[in-house]
């Protein structure tokens, strides 16, 4: 039983990991990056909701463009 359960939790553990990570884990350490600095700035009273599309427009064509020069 217990080694089922293990089985089963690397399972999603492998698979968020692909998810989110994916192929470019350099742009799934920004959008992090993105998401704990619009909390920090939420926090402080600024209104930054901005900051995470903008990133994740940028990264995505800079994680294409990388794809791209393979």
């Amino acid at each position: 039983m217990a080694g089922a359960v293990l089985r089963a939790a690397a399972g999603v553990a492998r698979f968020l990991y692909g998810f989110v990570v994916g192929d470019d884990w350099r742009a799934a350490l920004a959008m992090l990056l993105a998401l704990v600095i619009t909390a920090l700035f939420v926090v402080n009273g600024v209104n930054a909701w901005w900051l995470v599309p903008l990133l994740a427009v940028v990264m995505t064509g800079v994680s294409l463009r990388r794809q791209a020069r393979r």
